[in-house]
């Protein structure tokens, strides 16, 4: 039961589309029309709502943050000695819910700030400061948001792993499945990277 409980809590919690739902409050429009369509905070800032996106970084990553304390709550309250496998399993759950919403016919965002929320509960923040530092090496070197979160994906379990308190079946499910997530979001970014014609942070936008 608290297994269920805490993994349909975090997959709600995660499916909420802020970007979506600021866009529409403020401006009355449909991000999903805009730039690259997506609903996560840096098409939200590129659609010239900056504050917003701000907003939308922020609203998402404190939902992935809600859904594993509250999974860590729930397992403490009703003595469950797994606490930090359930915990493990409603941050997946949330970044699933970010990237796969109910809501918007399962098309959501790319998951990194939902991440980044998820990772801020339940690792130590050593490991979160590692891979935010890489993140923000590689936009200040190369202004492409989308590599940085790539290789930031890529290079957490590296981080991460070492330091895990088990290496149960679900922890380490949860420390690559949400970085496979994240890279699959960004297939049409990969693509982009490859062919030259990715977007670069701060640049204009000429095509979506």
């Amino acid at each position: 039961m608290i297994w269920t409980l805490s993994i349909a809590v975090a997959y709600l919690l995660g499916s909420i589309p802020f970007g979506y739902l600021l866009v529409r409050m403020f401006r009355n429009e449909d991000i999903r029309a805009t730039g690259s369509g997506n609903i996560g905070a840096t098409n939200v800032a590129r659609s010239g709502a900056k504050g917003l996106g701000i907003l939308t970084l922020v609203l998402d990553a404190l939902k992935g943050f809600a859904a594993v304390v509250i999974a860590q709550h729930l397992a403490k309250r009703y003595g469950f000695p797994q606490g930090y496998d359930i915990a493990a399993a409603a941050a997946l759950a949330a970044v699933v819910g970010h990237c796969f919403p109910v809501w918007l016919g399962f098309r959501g965002g790319k998951g990194v700030a939902t991440a980044l929320g998820v990772f801020l509960a339940l690792v130590p923040i050593t490991t979160v400061l590692y891979v935010l530092g890489i993140f923000v090496a590689v936009v200040f070197l190369t202004k492409y948001v989308s590599l940085a979160s790539i290789l930031g994906a890529a290079l957490f379990p590296v981080f991460a792993l070492p330091h895990a308190p088990n290496r149960s079946p679900i922890l380490v499910a949860c420390y690559i499945l949400i970085p496979v997530i994240i890279i699959f979001k960004h297939a049409q970014n990969i693509r982009r990277l490859i062919a030259g014609t990715e977007h670069r942070f701060g640049a204009p936008r000429v095509a979506a």
